[in-house]
């Protein structure tokens, strides 16, 4: 049986009372449990957190074109970015599990601190409306929007870059290894270019693990100064 919602932490977290604790109460169940999970409210919230970030971009860099904004836009709305925000909250705490997710670890899962800080966003949205959102979103992304002086570029975009400019052959990526229930994975990516360098990276989706592989190739390959 799962725990009431603390709605007291939720205060803290979302600066206030909630208004309706029944959407909050969603937002924070994860599919587990058997009963209506939080899926509808981080497809809104994963909406309202673009629209917003981009809005902050398209008036904060006036210079910047539509790529490096979508740049920007990706690195700051991706899951990795959502479940540091929800970490740094201690989002994850309020979250109801069903028994087996949470024997195995699903707390400690990146993808769903990400999906619930998604959630919740969707359910400030529907419970305070859009400027309540907004606020808080800023609240706790501001820092990094600004941080931002040049657009990141994507570590899989920077290593396809530097193999084309040396003529080499393109990156290859491939699936090590995959372990973990489905609620929680974890994929192990090798990435080569030729027989030139390899490297090997973990993830909590096989995105995130190609990404950290090439970024890690990369660096190797900087390093060689070919």
């Amino acid at each position: 049986m799962n725990d009431p919602l603390d709605t007291g932490a939720l205060a803290g977290i979302i600066g206030g009372a909630p208004g309706d604790p029944a959407l909050y109460d969603l937002a924070l169940t994860h599919g587990s449990t058997g009963r209506a999970d939080y899926q509808r409210l981080e497809f809104l919230g994963d909406r309202v957190l673009g629209l917003v970030i981009a809005s902050e971009l398209y008036t904060r860099f006036p210079a910047a074109s539509e790529g490096e904004m979508s740049s920007r836009l990706h690195v700051l709305a991706s899951g990795a970015t959502c479940a540091a925000v929800a970490r740094k909250l201690d989002l994850t705490a309020l979250i109801r599990f069903g028994a087996q997710a949470r024997n195995d670890g699903g707390r400690y899962s990146d993808n769903i601190a990400a999906d619930a800080m998604e959630a919740l966003i969707g359910a400030l949205w529907l419970d305070k409306g859009a400027d309540a959102a907004r606020q808080f979103i800023l609240a706790h992304w501001n820092e990094m929007i600004d941080g931002q002086q040049t657009a990141p570029k994507h570590p899989k975009a920077a290593l396809q870059e530097w193999a084309l400019a040396r003529k080499r052959r393109p990156p290859e990526y491939e699936i090590v290894s995959r372990e973990g229930p489905d609620h929680a994975p974890r994929f192990r990516i090798a990435v080569s270019v030729g027989k030139l360098a390899r490297a090997e990276a973990e993830g909590a989706s096989k995105q995130a693990a190609e990404k950290a592989a090439a970024a890690a190739l990369l660096a190797e390959l900087e390093g060689m100064k070919l």
